[in-house]
């Protein structure tokens, strides 16, 4: 078995491109056919399999996102009890359970088999600075 953990460093929401570290690692793990498991170990951000070219998909993304789950401070959220950790907290919770936590991705001749235009994403949730472990594995 071939494992890596990345650490991502976020600075609030928004999709935070990893493609590169993972390419790396699949060229690096000395093997040939499989499948790339992608697993983030936190509750409040998600991974995505998205485009990598336009940036505005990922302006559009995060305006969606806001707009299908608001803060908790929104009067549309005033059904939300946990708090704890700010406006943020709950929905961060609830754009995770929308969104996967694990991918899982085929790869042959030690590359990813992404389409042109796919990178892999960690999507953050959460207002404030995070560190973020994603673990690689074959």
């Amino acid at each position: 078995m071939a494992l890596r953990r990345l650490t991502i460093v976020t600075g609030g929401p928004g999709l935070y491109e990893f493609t590169e570290k993972a390419a790396d690692f699949v060229a690096h793990a000395g093997i040939e056919e499989g499948v790339l498991t992608v697993f983030v170990r936190h509750t409040s951000c998600s991974l995505l399999i998205q485009e990598n070219a336009d940036p505005s998909v990922q302006v559009d993304l995060q305006s969606f996102f806001r707009r299908l789950v608001p803060p908790a401070s929104d009067p549309s959220m005033n059904y939300i009890i946990h708090r704890d950790e700010g406006p943020d907290d709950m929905p961060a919770h609830i754009k995770a359970a929308l969104l996967p936590v694990s991918l899982g991705i085929p790869c042959s001749n030690g590359r990813m088999l992404l389409g042109t235009w796919q990178g892999l994403y960690l999507v953050e949730h959460r207002d404030r600075p995070h560190r973020r472990e994603v673990v690689l594995c074959f």
